[in-house]
């Protein structure tokens, strides 16, 4: 990337008034919040906008991120509970209000156009930049395993300011100095262990009192929470079936709709005919709305059949209806050859000279569209009364659905309410706002009835915003003089659709800025010689959108494939290349050597067997995997045993790390195997499970998750980085089992 558009980016977020709101997130503890912001009761007392107590002991923290699995209610309210010393069974959690407070700094700076590892004045400005801009015009938002990253430093800086006001209460109340006094396990205590109050008892006593700059944040020797597998606090209500997932919203008067979406990509629904000429009984309204059609009844399944047997929709093609994989294949490979680069970036020294002992290796790898399948079906409740507009949805931005919803229904936003529930799923899949815009018509068209709109399987697979399909060739120049070939330079080129150019077109009606995905473009952490990349955005109707680790699920494969095949014609265990080629890599080395280690690597296998091993870094954490896969008859593939290390700076819970590379690795595997969306006349061909599976119990391979210490502070993600390194883990080993090198996902020993 140019320093021209890089300086652009700096002027367009100035540009957009970060500067005129005088940097409102100017500093940390702006992020505390009023004490009045979060949902007070009367029997509550706010310490700051995270952070409230009740009269019955307990500790109530501010959840503003959704709970799709990945733990996040619990490990947000470690951080709270650590610095203000609380125990963990005073615990409780609570869905705040909309406010800037809670909005989600660090999923900004994750979109910004740098590579990791880049560094300087531009980019440290940017980052800055982009910081300050978060807490004005950013959104809240569950994505980007920023979660936790985003709330390190504020949760904690929550606690730390709620513990210091509890100290200065039962000082006053009690008449003892404050330097007297400390929290242990959840109460006031003299420093001679003598218990001065109970959180309960200081209700009434924090009233008043001013607010101080925040104290000292624990240093992580200190730490007597955060580090350690405490019990999620979500899993009680999940079990015992008392969690409200969105699924299960149950208000006054429901009704419920089903939904028929255009056959076609970007088409819309003309107008419709009722076979018998009127509605039957159970069924209110046939509603056209954004995308398609929709049925609205007294319970989904007569809607449903409604829409199969009792009407006839009159439908508006999309642009490209006879749109085809095949075809869509060959465009991508004429891109490949001869498309304009959307970026192209180069790093090391370029070798010029050529000699007759050089030799070209060449491979192109191939990744197809992937639905998302939440176990949840998608589904979105909404009604529309005389004071606005309220809706109940699982979702991963309330202030995106907030924002659809209010230009639905044509209201300010401040008229609309969003109650977040327990997500079944998100993997990306509900950030898209086309449910919320969906179940606003159908409200409109029933004044103060709430609808729940619910989407078939079929709907959801054929109507997803798909992981993008994408094509990418690698390149290597080798120097084969002697028995010790070296490796002189690497390219790749590489197309596909980008998510973040399609994202905020089709959410908020941002212009498109034909860039490609941010994380697709990642550099390796390879020292190779000479790096260049060339990357292509795709056109499309097609709607793509951000699955589960975004970009890296493809570009991984990719870039593992390859480094394996470069070991091949290098001569060298791919281990030992990817170790000698980590130079400067401290971390990543480490993370290699854990996984390789503990697998095993280069001990025998049985006949038929083999392992495979990936690294990649993703969203802040750095993940190695090594796959043991057997191919017993040359055809089936089962994959045995998978060893993951994974550095992701301090560790909040590690049984919740586990869990989350566990499911990435599970998730990943999926696609691998049998992930697959494939299109004949402009239409989804694959409708449910029987056709797009996924790995099933007996199938699942014996999983062990090692967590690596490197001393950094920095803290990464762990709900998507888990899922990217499988699949190349999995094709390497393949071919160490059979000789078959496997380049196209999903991997079929057909295709070797």
């Amino acid at each position: 990337m140019s320093l021209g558009r890089r300086l652009a980016i700096i002027g367009g977020f100035v540009g957009a008034g970060v500067l005129g709101v005088g940097f409102w997130f100017a500093r940390e503890r702006d992020r505390l919040g009023d004490r009045r912001l979060f949902n007070l009761k009367p029997d509550e007392a706010g310490l700051n906008g995270w952070v409230k107590i009740g009269r019955d002991d307990s500790v109530t923290v501010a959840i503003p991120r959704a709970e799709m699995g990945q733990g996040v209610q619990t490990a947000l309210a470690m951080l709270v509970a650590e610095e203000l010393d609380a125990r963990w069974d005073q615990i409780r959690v609570e869905e705040p209000p909309e406010s800037v407070v809670y909005r989600n700094v660090d999923i900004l700076i994750d979109s910004l156009p740098f590579s990791p590892e880049e560094s300087g004045s531009v980019v440290e400005a940017a980052h800055w930049i982009a910081g300050k801009l978060g807490g004005v015009l950013g959104v809240n938002a569950t994505g980007g395993s920023t979660s936790v990253r985003d709330a390190w430093l504020p949760m904690r800086t929550a606690g730390a300011v709620a513990r210091d006001l509890l100290l200065r209460a039962a000082s006053r109340k009690a008449g003892l100095p404050v330097t007297d006094l400390a929290i242990v396990d959840g109460e006031v205590r003299k420093r001679d262990g003598a218990k001065v109050a109970t959180f309960g008892a200081l209700v009434d006593s924090v009233e008043g009192l001013a607010e101080r700059p925040p104290p000292p944040l624990k240093k992580p020797a200190e730490f007597k929470l955060i580090g350690k597998p405490l019990p999620r606090l979500d899993i009680l209500a999940k079990v015992t079936g008392r969690a409200t997932f969105g699924i299960d919203v149950r208000q006054p008067g429901l009704l419920y709709a089903a939904v028929r979406n255009s056959p076609t990509f970007g088409g819309e629904a003309l107008g419709f005919t009722l076979k018998q000429g009127k509605l039957p009984k159970g069924i209110e309204k046939v509603v056209i709305v954004p995308g398609g059609i929709a049925a609205v009844g007294t319970s989904w399944w007569k809607a449903e059949r409604f829409l199969d047997e009792g009407v006839e929709v009159k439908w508006q093609p999309g642009p490209a209806p006879g749109l085809d994989t095949p075809g869509l294949w060959k465009r991508y490979e004429d891109l490949l050859e001869n498309g304009e680069p959307a970026l192209t970036r180069t790093l090391g020294t370029v070798v010029t000279t050529t000699s007759d002992r050089q030799q070209t290796l060449t491979a192109a790898y191939r990744a197809p569209y992937l639905a998302h399948t939440t176990l949840e079906p998608m589904n979105c409740t909404a009604r529309v009364g005389p004071t606005g507009v309220e809706v109940w949805m699982p979702n991963q931005s309330p202030t995106l659905m907030r924002l659809a919803a209010a230009r639905t229904a044509g209201v300010p936003q401040d008229r609309v309410s969003v109650h977040t529930t327990f997500l079944g799923g998100g993997f990306g899949r509900r950030a898209e706002v086309d449910l919320v815009r969906q179940a606003v018509s159908c409200a409109l068209v029933l004044p103060e009835r709430p609808v729940q709109v619910l989407w078939s399987r079929e709907e959801d697979i054929r109507h997803d915003c798909y992981r993008p399909m994408a094509l990418a060739r690698w390149r290597a120049v080798l120097e084969m003089a002697g028995d010790k070939p070296k490796l002189v330079s690497v390219a790749k080129r590489q197309v596909a659709q980008s998510p973040s150019e399609q994202f905020p077109v089709r959410t908020v009606g941002l212009p498109a800025q034909k860039q490609p995905e941010g994380n697709a473009v990642e550099n390796p952490p390879y020292a190779f010689p000479h790096y260049q990349l060339d990357a292509m955005v795709a056109d499309g109707v097609v709607p793509v959108g951000f699955w589960r680790s975004v970009g890296h699920s493809h570009t991984a494969f990719f870039d593992e494939s390859f480094i394996d095949e470069l070991a091949s014609a290098l001569k060298k265990d791919p281990f030992d290349l990817r170790r000698d080629l980590l130079v400067g890599r401290p971390r990543h080395l480490k993370v290699l050597e854990t996984a390789a280690r503990e697998a095993g690597w280069g001990t025998p296998l049985p006949p038929g067997s083999g392992r495979g091993i990936a690294l990649r870094a993703s969203f802040g954490s750095i993940v190695a995997q090594v796959a043991e896969v057997s191919v017993p008859d040359g055809r089936s593939i089962a994959v045995k045993r998978v060893t993951c290390a994974i550095d992701c700076g301090p560790v909040v819970n590690p049984a919740i790390v586990r869990a989350q590379m566990e499911s990435g690795i599970i998730y990943g595997l999926s696609a691998a195997l049998f992930g697959e969306i494939t299109l004949t006349n402009g239409r989804v061909e694959q409708g449910n499970f029987p056709d797009y599976d996924a790995v099933r119990l007996a199938e699942a391979p014996v999983m062990a998750v090692h967590l690596v210490d490197s001393g950094a502070t920095d803290i990464g993600g762990v709900g998507e980085p888990g899922t990217p390194p499988i699949a190349p883990a999995v094709a390497n080993a393949i071919f160490a089992a059979t000789g078959k090198r496997l380049r196209s996902l999903p991997l079929r020993m057909a295709d070797g």
